[in-house]
Parts: C-alpha cells; structure tokens; sequence
C-alpha cells in the first residue's frame, strides 16, 4: 500500500508542476473553506466556544476524510491503476507548489519594471502584513519568507501526510490547514473558537517542517557560507519564531540566500517585532525572490527522494518479519 501512495504522491507533484490550481476549476479547499465559514457563523457565539471549535474541527475532518477515502475505494475496487490515478488528482489538490512560485514571480515582475504600486498590491494577496508603505527590500523579505514558510505547509507537508495514509490522510491535513488559517487566530473572536484548529495544525506540521528544513539544506548550496555554518544558523534560528514550525524553514532559506529574515511587520498599522533569522551577509535584493523559486524547485524532488527511500524502507522491513 505504501507503494501505492509513493506513486501517487509523484505523479501528484507532476500534476500540479504542469496543472497547479487553474483559479475556474472546482476545488476541495473552496469547498472546505464554505463549510468551515457555515459552521464558523453557527457555533462561534455564545458559550463553550473551544467545545464548538472542536466539533467544527472534527465535522470538517470527518466529511473531508470520508469523501476522499469513499472516492478512493471506488477508483481501487475498478482497478489498482485507477485508485492510484484518483489518489494522485486528489493529493496533487492539496499541493501547490506551481502556484506558490507563480505568486513570488507576481511580485518580482513589477519590481523588475520598477512598478513599486503594482508590487506592493500584488504582494497584498499573499501576505497578511501591512504592504503600502514597504520598499523594494521589505517586500522582497516578505515575499521570500512567505515562500519559505510555505514549502512546507503547501507542498511538502501534505506530501509527507499522504506517505503516511494517502489522498484521505493528504485531503484531512488540508482540511486542518484551512481551519487554522480561517479561524486560527488569537483575537477576541477566535481565541477559543480556533484553539483546537491552531494546536492541530502545530501537531501536524511538527515532523514536515523539519523535515522539509532539513531538505534545503542538503538540496542547495549556501551562497555565502560553509554548509557546516548554515545548519547551525537553522537550529540557532529556527526557535525563535513565533509559530513553532514556520521558523524551519524561514532559516533554513535565510541560511541558503545568506540573507536576514525576520524584523518589523505592521497588521493594521499595529507593529510586529518579529524575531530574525539568518544573517545579513548580503542585502535582499528582487533576485532572491527568483533563487527562492529555484530553492523549492530543488527541495521537493528531494523530499520525494527522502519518502521513496523511507518507503522501501519499511517495505523491506515488513519482508523481515
């Protein structure tokens, strides 16, 4: 079976390299992210909010779950290949590394022309921060950091999630990383209602995050430093951020480009004090945006190589007993 899944997870990567999300086509997350916007305006009110968050959190993984497997067992009962090719269009739903680039190269283009307005509006898609006062260096930083975060929650962690259980396993992280990024926050409205949906989330990309960390470093040769020197900015780094996962691999790609990450954000002209990561051994510049697609770009076959070797692996062990 793990087989089976390995097979689908790659030609899912591939899928989703040449396919990646056209914006018209129907899509699980919209159909996720309409359930959880129901269930969000019903039962966030009143009392035992962390009670209700947790059965809108388990409502959301059960339908999203139950769909798949049901898709699943359908496509395998026809024939293998078929059930394969099904786990591969659902899994390759989850992923998006495609878009993930596609996104950092809607800033660098403007910033290319020197189209300083149209950066800073298209970068508004992506970040949550403040965009309408940064220069070309704060939103190359911002839109580096959000790159490197999410290598691992979008591509690389429902990858690793389907090693493990299939598409079911890949759709159900999914669902949990759209409840988290809907109502995961720490405000008066969702601090209770999305407790379980935020720590859920933190479980699930704990070993991803590292994981796809780890990827980087071996994947991509650090432009300014020994290799030895960028795994111990990582494990120096990686800690301090808030967020006890997205720190992996902001380091890891500040170790890389051997650039600082990290600093002063503004939310709603609120300021952010975020820890940095990495060292300023050069200044962010619009070409890092482009050495950060190529970063991913190596991390993701090599993630899969790490999968397929694990996936033997076990098989091999399996053979033993």
């Amino acid at each position: 079976m793990i087989t089976n899944h390995l097979l689908a997870l790659t030609i899912a990567v591939i899928i989703d390299l040449f396919v990646g999300d056209p914006p018209h086509w129907p899509h699980p997350v919209k159909w996720m992210g309409s359930l959880i916007y129901k269930l969000d305006q019903s039962l966030n009110k009143g009392s035992m909010k962390k009670i209700k968050g947790i059965f809108m959190l388990v409502t959301v993984l059960l339908v999203a779950g139950s769909i798949a497997s049901l898709l699943i067992g359908i496509f395998y009962w026809i024939h293998p290949l078929a059930g394969i090719f099904m786990e591969a269009i659902l899994i390759s739903t989850t992923i998006a590394q495609k878009s993930l680039k596609e996104a950092a190269l809607t800033i660098y283009e403007p910033l290319k022309k020197r189209n300083i307005k149209e950066a800073r509006q298209k970068l508004s898609y992506i970040v949550g921060r403040d965009t309408d006062r940064l220069d070309e260096p704060e939103m190359v930083r911002a839109t580096v950091e959000t790159v490197a975060e999410n290598t691992s929650d979008g591509i690389t962690a429902p990858l690793f999630w389907a090693f493990i259980g299939g598409a079911p396993l890949a759709i159900m992280y999914r669902a949990i990383n759209t409840c988290d990024s809907m109502v995961g926050y720490r405000n008066e409205k969702y601090k209770e209602f999305g407790f379980a949906s935020a720590r859920l989330d933190d479980v699930v990309n704990w070993i991803p995050s590292r994981l796809t960390s780890f990827c980087i470093l071996i994947s991509s040769r650090p432009a300014h430093m020994p290799s030895a020197e960028a795994w111990k900015i990582v494990f120096r780094d990686a800690k301090k951020h808030p967020s006890p996962n997205s720190g992996w691999g902001e380091a890891a790609v500040a170790a890389i480009l051997g650039v600082q990450l990290g600093g002063v954000n503004y939310y709603k002209g609120i300021v952010s004090n975020r820890a940095t990561m990495g060292d300023s051994l050069v200044l962010l510049e619009k070409a890092h945006i482009l050495k950060t697609n190529t970063i991913v770009t190596r991390t993701v076959p090599i993630f899969l190589i790490l999968l397929w070797i694990g996936g033997m692996l076990i098989e091999l062990a399996r053979t033993w007993i």
